[in-house]
């Protein structure tokens, strides 16, 4: 392998094809303790594999242990990783995966021991995103969190690289290779913060020549029907897949519902444990959620997990300071939702949230949100109407606040589900 100095740059940091199919085969590995107990665990790589999927990948097998600390060298203990490694290797493995980051130094011990690509969920998300980005504002985001995410890894990437040895005839103002690669990338993430600078101010401009309309910003959980919506209620064409992080760049539509005029944003979807090279990089794009005057919280109410999704959205509308901003509930996908069966009868199994219909979720989340929730689905277009007279009602309230003296232009039109 050669330096950096010496080939293209920057590297893919995540799934390559495969010579002889199109998908690598990889396993996934997590572990259990205090903050992670099993079951979470195993939605945690439920979703680790959906991620592994989106980035063109096949997960052959999950390994877990219970550790109270991860493993300073190796994250798990060595007789796992004796497992792990026989497992790879019977079973052309090409990419071991981690649900959760690890170390520069675990990251190149790992690969000295399995012998193949490993990768932590920062990586494998940072891969999906380059996948992802199209536009040159978007490349450039994930570019510059790429390069951070990299930057503490050279010595792990480029083993060959070692430390002239010193002594007679070798003192001086010379630089190693590692050393010079590290100025690169350093001098690159100077650059792309510098390019990242200018379109913010540009962008800032934009958002300031959009006039005195209303805006409205869809947040959500990523994959739970953002542009699906943002199609149905601004009747465009947005992209929108099955697939995590389907969407990228903030989208902004002019809508009008009755005679009322606002603007409607979709931004990038929210994850657990999302990369903070990410958030850092995308905080221009995040900005749309800073500047609007509603949120439209759309929640997957047939994911198994959609209240924990609900709670790490909220966790990084904190860390935005915008958790305070009138937000609308809007529980997507009522069509997919299926309660698991109960039987009353049954003496040993309690009744849990996951029995519930969707009725009982309704009062639930009405009872919660005193009232500001819609359940509907975009692809079915159930309840459509019903959500588009609610948010013409919510989009009117805050027109009101801000031009109380023009209120009468807009009527109050009747609610009914």
């Amino acid at each position: 392998m050669r330096s950096l100095t010496e080939k293209n740059w920057p590297l893919p940091l995540g799934m390559i094809e495969n010579k002889e199919h199109d998908y690598e085969y990889a396993v996934l590995i997590g572990i259990i303790n205090q903050e992670q107990s099993a079951q979470q665990v195993s939605d945690y790589l439920d979703e680790l594999a959906f991620l592994t999927l989106t980035a063109g990948g096949e997960v052959k097998k999950r390994f877990t242990q219970k550790l109270d600390t991860p493993h300073p060298k190796t994250f798990i203990g060595s007789g796992k990783m004796e497992d792990v490694r026989a497992y790879v290797k019977s079973h052309d493995i090409s990419t071991v995966v981690f649900d959760d980051e690890l170390t520069p130094a675990q990251q190149a011990n790992i690969e000295e021991l399995l012998k193949c690509k490993i990768l932590d969920r920062t990586g494998l998300i940072l891969d999906i995103f380059a996948q992802r980005a199209k536009t040159s504002y978007a490349r450039t985001q994930v570019e510059l969190a790429q390069y951070q995410y990299l930057l503490p890894r050279l010595k792990g990437l480029w083993t060959h690289l070692e430390r002239q040895r010193g002594g007679i005839g070798m003192r001086g103002p010379g630089e190693t290779e590692i050393e010079t690669d590290r100025r690169i990338v350093r001098d690159k993430i100077s650059l792309l913060k510098k390019k990242l600078t200018t379109i913010d101010r540009q962008m800032a401009t934009q958002r300031g020549n959009r006039g005195s309309l209303i805006r409205v910003a869809l947040v959500g959980y990523t994959n739970v029907g953002k542009s699906t919506l943002m199609n149905v209620l601004s009747k465009s064409d947005v992209f929108a897949e099955n697939k995590l992080f389907a969407t990228l760049d903030t989208t902004v539509r002019k809508v009008v519902i009755g005679n009322l005029p606002f603007l409607l944003s979709d931004t990038v979807g929210f994850i657990r444990k999302l990369p903070t090279q990410l958030v850092e990089s995308f905080k221009s794009t995040l900005d749309e959620v800073h500047e609007a005057d509603l949120l439209l919280h759309v929640v997957d109410i047939a994911h198994p997990q959609f209240e924990a999704h609900i709670a790490s959205v909220n966790e990084l509308l904190a860390e935005l300071k915008v958790q305070d901003k009138p937000t609308l509930m809007v529980f997507n996908k009522i069509d997919a939702y299926k309660a698991e069966a109960y039987d009353e009868t049954d003496l040993v199994l309690e009744r849990g949230s996951e029995h519930y219909s969707l009725e009982e979720w309704k009062e639930t989340w009405m009872s919660k949100t005193e009232g500001d929730a819609v359940f509907v689905s975009a692809a079915k277009k159930t309840n459509m109407e019903y959500f588009r007279n609610r948010v013409y009602k919510k989009v009117r309230e805050q027109h009101i606040t801000r031009f109380p003296y023009n209120h009468f232009l807009y009527l109050e039109i009747e609610v009914e589900e």
